[in-house]
């Protein structure tokens, strides 16, 4: 039953010569293809000319949105362009495209303890880099500022698909949001000396990047404004946005985006891309896809794998990506972001710390209980709870183990509903993948922005019961009122990520903060005046909900999951101001030791 919710929670919820690899990825179509004309046709909003190819989209009239659904950004990333930067779009002009469905989505590679199996009849295609445009139909003016959405999945599943209609019609359609594919698992994320050498690791980022060109190439075409982007995420989807802030060493400025959201920023440990384990994992995806006869590094045959690879199947690398992930520890995946000393110049750690970050703003959160789906159930005593660290944490010496337990006591907080109890051993353990993964990271982040003149971030906690990962997708992707999500927390939720995509801050009115469910009363609500976050206040605001009292009924989570969320008209919006340093037995003082571990916990 935990895979299932695992599985869930992450589906909504990583001396040769050189040879000459393609351009960087500009945004720009060659003019090799010929000069381009970039207009929206007279009298037909929903067909738009960006030059290389004409789109026709459709109207959602409930909403008044246009919806361009699979847009081309690159060129497929196939044959000689695997493990390639992402190309500019070719230019095809046949034909008006149906831009009215969504694109397939890229090779999935489930982490370990998922179980997929892919055929060439499967779902995905490498043939994926599309994106998707709402853009609201009864704008009055513009051009309108921009959401910039990347799904998470652990960099090895998930796709573009997310609806941000209910999102963009609470703030009464007033930005556009584009939501993006990016390649995963293996395809996106392969890392070596020789994927190095001959092509490039950390393709899934770049592809990311090639993203926010379009975007910033193209987006007026739907009325959207390239000077105003957000962009967004969840999960790795969050971990994304973390890596575009410290992209390039901070350098890139505001000219790919302003503002960033981190939902649950996931950093799991960020290796050089020719350090042991990301070679490791090359040499086992390799060989899984019979392409690697074991011989040493510098033979001949190692000299032809990436070759090999270029030229296999799509299914048999497809298969051998998640053979490789699944064979990993629980809750993790195999290939992820590495360091390259391009993108990625160091961890994510330092940078945050030397506030080397792109952008100018920043809304970053996490959730009350981040690390229980990610922890296996079979820690039952304090030996088991060793064992685990030692194989999560690698390079942790013994008396390494002996520091993070003492900053982990048990303690018996059963009763309050508010987080989850840490008096077993496995609840110890989701408290340290969680904090280490998913929440720490959050910190730096925030951090990293409130320690500047010209910059500011906000912080807050998703703690609705059971406030598992990705919990909070749901919130603020689905219509106000879907379970497991009470409607006024819903709305309180879309309107402050909205205000902060509009006006740079997460502000919201009283009213929409108290609820509907307390009668839309105007008392003061710490949401209203939201504090951006320091380190010398590090004020975070907790959205919550009431979970007692009359009219409020306790329904199980499912997933087999040992929790329940809280439904029904007595459940009201419990929004307040806390301290995210003290919360949690003193949050604030592990995040620095999870920092300070950064050589040996390297992310």
């Amino acid at each position: 039953m935990r895979v299932a919710l695992f599985a869930g929670l992450v589906a909504l919820a990583a001396a040769a010569s050189q040879p000459q690899q393609p351009p960087r990825y500009t945004g720009v179509v060659s003019e090799a293809f010929g000069s381009c004309i970039f207009n929206q046709h007279e009298g037909s909003p929903l067909q738009v000319d960006l030059g290389y190819d004409i789109y026709k989209g459709r109207l959602d009239r409930n909403r008044n949105h246009n919806i361009f659904q699979g847009i081309r950004f690159a060129q497929a990333p196939v044959g000689k362009l695997r493990w390639q930067a992402p190309q500019p779009p070719l230019i095809n002009r046949t034909a008006v495209i149906d831009a009215s469905f969504f694109s397939k989505q890229c090779p999935q590679s489930p982490g370990a303890s998922l179980d997929l199996a892919v055929t060439d009849n499967g779902e995905g295609s490498e043939d994926c880099l599309f994106l998707n445009v709402w853009t609201p139909s009864n704008a009055t003016s513009g051009p309108l500022p921009v959401l910039v959405w990347f799904h998470g999945g652990g960099y090895g599943l998930g796709n573009g698909r997310n609806d941000p209609g209910p999102l963009i019609s609470t703030s009464g359609n007033r930005f556009v949001v584009v939501t993006t594919q990016y390649r995963l698992g293996a395809f996106g994320f392969l890392a070596s000396d020789e994927v190095h050498r001959r092509g490039v690791v950390n393709a899934g980022l770049l592809d990311q990047e090639a993203a926010l060109r379009w975007v910033q190439k193209y987006i007026h075409h739907f009325n959207g404004d390239p000077d105003q982007v957000t962009i967004f995420g969840e999960s790795a989807g969050a971990g994304s946005v973390m890596l575009l802030d410290v992209a390039y060493g901070g350098t890139l400025g505001t000219s790919l985006f302003r503002g960033s959201i981190a939902a649950s920023p996931y950093l799991p440990m960020q290796y050089g891309y020719r350090d042991w384990i990301p070679s490791q994992a090359y040499y086992a995806f390799a060989s899984a896809a019979g392409c690697y006869n074991h011989e040493p590094y510098g033979h001949k045959q190692s000299t032809t794998i990436f070759d090999c690879l270029v030229k296999a199947k799509t299914s048999t690398l497809m298969n051998a990506s998640a053979d490789v992930s699944q064979a990993g520890l629980f809750g993790t995946w195999a290939f992820l972001p590495t360091t390259d000393g391009a993108f990625l110049q160091d961890i994510p750690s330092r940078l945050l710390l030397q506030g080397k970050v792109n952008g100018l703003n920043a809304l970053v959160g996490n959730n009350a209980n981040e690390g229980w789906a990610f922890t296996p159930s079979i820690i039952f005593n304090n030996s088991d709870l060793v064992s685990w660290l030692h194989r999560t944490f690698p390079l942790f010496s013994n008396n390494d183990i002996a520091r993070v337990l003492n900053h982990y006591p048990p303690e018996d907080n059963s009763t309050a509903f508010e987080s989850p109890p840490y008096n077993t051993s496995h609840d110890r353990a989701a408290l340290i993948f969680g904090e280490a993964t998913f929440v720490c990271p959050s910190y730096w982040l925030a951090e990293a922005y409130a320690n500047s003149e010209q910059m500011q971030s906000f912080k807050y906690q998703f703690s609705p019961v059971p406030a598992l990962h990705g919990n909070d997708v749901a919130a603020y992707f689905s219509t106000p009122g879907t379970a497991p999500n009470s409607a006024d927390l819903q709305e309180a939720f879309q309107s402050l990520i909205g205000n902060f995509v509009i006006n740079s801050n997460p502000s919201i009115a009283n009213k929409v903060a108290n609820g509907v469910s307390a009668g839309n009363n105007a008392t003061a609500n710490p949401a209203s005046t939201w504090p951006p976050f320091s380190s010398w206040a590090p004020l975070q605001i907790d959205l919550n909900t009431t979970c007692d009292g009359l009219g409020v009924t306790r329904v199980p989570f499912g997933y087999g999951a040992p929790f329940f969320y809280c439904d029904g008209p007595g459940v009201k919006n419990n929004i307040t101001l806390t301290n995210a340093y003290t919360t949690v037995r003193g949050r604030g003082a592990r995040c620095e030791f999870w920092r300070a571990m950064g050589d040996r916990v390297p992310g």
